[in-house]
């Protein structure tokens, strides 16, 4: 966020996504919280907000809102925008259809644009009418794969008062495994597949990059430190260049093949790298998370400490 002025959210997104998840993290975080109100009224609750000492707001807009038009909306944001004293950040959470229908059987709940009907017709129906508020979304998040702790997570990062990220953009690195499919909300990849793999060794395959013996087999590859350095400076090069931009979020994914070692140790290695050059970031490990059921300590953190040690950095 690079303007002056108390920051608003508008939060938007499919049913059964978390936006209700969202708005209650913001709330949290000193957001006065309100939740689908008349399109019309808007903007008179920020600039109300604005106009009595900068309260800190944040609105859910969907497709449920009363008399919602997604171009509507678009021209109310481009005209508050236009208020310098105004901070205001379009926040948008989807999730994929398998992942939605999920929800909604288990949670037994019908989707609110279809009264009688087939839940997947609702989905589709309000993919459709809310792809332009995704399309101009400040933030877009995807919770297909997404605990609900680490959505909060990435909205206290986000949106708390006391955030000192560099010049105001948040880093998520992210370590995956390739057969599992592709981080869906990433901005960069990198293939760790060609760094020799600890799995073939037998007492490291059940360990994790997390541990120094695996490490240091990591490390130990001739092409290692070729990599990281460049990757790194890719890196310092392109993320001042992202926020100049506007960019206010970047997800960084290096996927191997099975997401528990070389992965899981390059994401560590990022992370101290831009924790020491003044990013803010959050590190998730993907594979390690669904093996124990959800996040986990060393598994999705804020990474203003990450689980590597400096010395261990320092015998690369």
């Amino acid at each position: 966020m690079s303007r002056g002025g108390p920051p608003a959210a508008l939060v938007s997104g499919l049913s059964g996504a978390g936006k209700s998840t969202v708005l209650r993290a913001l709330e949290d975080l000193g957001f006065e919280a309100v939740d689908n109100p008349p399109l019309l009224l808007v903007e008179e609750l920020i600039r109300r907000a604005e106009a009595e000492g900068g309260r800190r707001v944040a609105i859910g807009v969907d497709a449920r809102t009363r008399g919602f038009d997604a171009d509507a909306l678009l021209a109310t944001l481009a005209r508050l925008r236009c208020d310098a004293a105004l901070r205001l950040e379009l926040v948008f959470v989807w999730a994929d259809e398998t992942a939605l229908l999920r929800r909604f059987t288990e949670t037994r709940r019908r989707h609110p644009l279809t009264a009688g009907g087939r839940v997947q017709d609702g989905i589709v129906a309000e993919q459709a009418l809310t792809a332009p508020l995704r399309d101009a979304a400040d933030l877009v998040i995807d919770t297909s794969d997404l605990p609900v702790s680490e959505l909060r997570r990435m909205i206290e990062q986000r949106f708390r008062a006391d955030s000192k990220t560099q010049q105001g953009m948040a880093i998520a690195l992210t370590s995956f495994a390739f057969p599992a499919g592709l981080p869906r909300e990433a901005d960069m990849v990198f293939d760790a597949r060609f760094l020799a793999n600890p799995h073939y060794v037998s007492e490291l395959r059940p360990k994790t990059g997390l541990e120094d013996v695996v490490a240091r087999f990591v490390r130990s590859d001739p092409d290692y430190d070729r990599f990281m350095m460049h990757v790194s400076g890719l890196l310092d090069l392109l993320l001042p260049r992202f926020v100049r931009e506007g960019k206010k979020y970047a997800t960084v994914a290096v996927g191997c093949t099975g997401g528990r070692h070389r992965s899981v140790h390059i994401i560590e290695r990022l992370a101290l790298h831009l924790v020491e050059t003044g990013w803010h970031v959050t590190v998730t490990h993907r594979e390690l998370a669904r093996e124990r059921g959800g996040p986990a300590a060393g598994v999705t953190r804020v990474a203003d400490v990450p689980a590597i040690a400096p010395d261990q950095a320092q015998e690369a």
